[in-house]
């Protein structure tokens, strides 16, 4: 039985709160719940070429072998050196964390290092699966991210504000 594409997009920030935990975005929430077959369960890796990670549902492992064909396809049409194994081994690695009906999860410390995280977090729509920045590793990236650049600092913001109003 073939799964309906599941689409993030959008954005969100989560600053990281009490005992490490991040908050993942409503609108990514609902998708990762409803692509993990009603499981609050969140897939994380390390993005293959960006220095971020990305978040996905479940449903993913059903696109990942296909990929795997696809690339492996491309590779030998252009001529390229394809490792099947290395590239299995980046897409089947991530780690399934679970979020609670609040959207807090806990960061493998693994993952927070491979993902230069701090004590903020960005997350970007990307379709397939969404990307979760710090921002300061967003904001070196080209001009091809002006929009997210500019979403993460409104946001950044935002969930500022209430720091300034306490004393």
């Amino acid at each position: 039985m073939a799964l309906r594409p599941f689409s993030y997009r959008g954005q969100g920030f989560s600053l990281r709160g009490e005992k490490g935990r991040f908050v993942l975005p409503p609108a990514f929430r609902k998708v990762v719940k409803d692509s993990s077959f009603d499981a609050k369960t969140l897939c994380i890796a390390k993005h293959d070429r960006w220095d971020c990670l990305i978040g996905f549902g479940l449903s993913r492992m059903e696109e990942l072998e296909e990929q795997l064909n696809r690339e492996e396809e491309t590779a030998i049409r252009t001529g390229k050196d394809f490792d099947r194994d290395t590239r299995s081994a980046q897409l089947y690695g991530f780690m399934e964390v679970p979020f609670d009906d609040s959207g807090r999860f806990i960061m493998p410390e693994y993952l927070v290092e491979l993902g230069g995280l701090e004590e903020q977090v960005y997350f970007q729509g990307g379709g397939a699966f969404f990307t979760i920045w710090n921002p300061a590793k967003l904001e070196e990236m080209g001009p091809e991210w002006a929009a997210a650049k500019a979403a993460c600092k409104a946001l950044a913001a935002e969930a500022d504000k209430p720091k300034r109003g306490r004393k």
